[in-house]
């Protein structure tokens, strides 16, 4: 898929608006990644989620398929307004971006949507995801979020799509053994449950009914 920048289409607004916004110093995108909003110490907490709800609701279809053909910050913050607004017409449009996985960061973001999204259609989606990259021990990708969402609606839809992937001895210990020997250190599906729940809540939490 090729990227161009919100100023070809006639959105050259939507970075500085959405994306790069600031918050004690550090951009949305990077408050949004790194999660710092999620826990109670945060100070800037309540300004920055009042905002983010705000622009979720305000920010039109347009401006996301803007930021959705650009990089990964845009992508990032995209899906995050996307998935606080709940706006399930991009469900087939995260899908896709997911499924590529063209670039970093951005599918935890992604996972986020699909888990608020909350329907059969997207667990679909995130079986495919895992189906294509668990077997790739060689690549540290979002099989943890994608892991961490598919358990949630699992739970919410009384499913059992995870259980093949969790089994003993199965793809998810396979993948994990296998990045491990890349460096990267061991989670448990657990953990990336809590990790989504996490999310999700918060979004429950603060978002207008």
């Amino acid at each position: 898929m090729p990227s161009r920048h919100p100023e070809e289409i006639g959105c050259g607004h939507v970075v500085e608006r959405y994306v790069t916004r600031t918050y004690a110093g550090l951009p949305r995108y990077l408050v949004l990644n790194g999660g710092r909003f999620l826990g109670p110490r945060w100070r800037h907490t309540t300004r920055f989620t009042r905002h983010l709800i705000d622009d979720a609701a305000a920010i039109t279809d347009e401006e996301l398929e803007a930021l959705l053909g650009y990089e990964w910050r845009s992508r990032l913050t995209a899906a995050w307004l996307i998935g606080v607004d709940r706006r399930e017409r991009f469900r087939a449009r995260i899908g896709d971006l997911l499924l590529a996985s063209e670039v970093c960061y951005s599918g935890g973001a992604y996972c986020f949507a699909l888990a608020r999204f909350g329907t059969h259609a997207d667990a679909e989606i995130l079986t495919a995801y895992l189906d294509r990259y668990l077997p790739r021990t060689d690549l540290h990708y979002d099989q943890p979020a994608a892991l961490g969402a598919l358990l949630r609606l699992d739970a919410h839809l009384g499913t059992r799509h995870a259980d093949r992937f969790t089994e003993p001895d199965g793809l998810w210990d396979e993948w994990v053994k296998g990045v491990g020997r890349l460096g990267y250190p061991s989670c448990s599906p657990v953990e990336q449950r809590r990790s989504t729940d996490l999310q999700c809540e918060f979004a429950d939490g603060w978002c207008r009914p």
